[in-house]
């Protein structure tokens, strides 16, 4: 698993070492590779190595890429990928034409959707959490940053 990966036996954090791939198709490459987020299995990364800031998501056990259909777009600048434990869910924030919008994508379904088309504020840094079922971010209301929390299904949860 990734998490023997991340810590030696001694408990002290070192360096994940994954080959560099020239052509983009690995972990690596020339490009900005941006906020990076890790479970067991999955490494979440935001980069620009096709010309726009798109989502990637590297399966670190299989040593590849894995294909995300439908949730990267040329004219949508993406940022802060969270992914949940088992790597079906992902959230980000995503701006187009100057909104933002925190998304879910269900790898299983391969549907995007927006969780805030609704909320006429700023939204940033989303995570996710372990099961996927309950996804936290910042928004500016009122002159200040606080933070909402919502379930997958988009609803604002007020109680915990």
């Amino acid at each position: 698993m990734l998490t023997s990966f991340l810590t030696s036996c001694n408990g002290y954090p070192r360096l994940l070492n994954f080959p560099f791939e020239p052509g983009g198709r690995g972990l690596n490459s020339f490009a900005s590779e941006l906020t990076p987020q890790v479970t067991a299995s999955y490494i979440v990364f935001v980069s620009d190595r096709n010309g726009s800031q798109d989502i990637y998501l590297f399966d670190a056990q299989k040593r590849q890429l894995i294909a995300l259909p439908g949730l990267n777009s040329l004219d949508e600048v993406a940022s802060d990928p969270s992914i949940s434990e088992d790597g079906r869910y992902l959230v980000f924030a995503m701006s187009r034409q100057g909104k933002s919008n925190i998304y879910l994508y269900d790898r299983q379904t391969q549907q995007k959707r927006s969780l805030t088309d609704n909320l006429q504020a700023e939204v940033r840094n989303p995570v996710i959490n372990a099961n996927g079922d309950r996804i936290a971010f910042e928004i500016a209301q009122d002159g200040q940053w606080d933070i909402m929390v919502y379930d997958r299904s988009g609803n604002p949860i007020t109680t915990f």
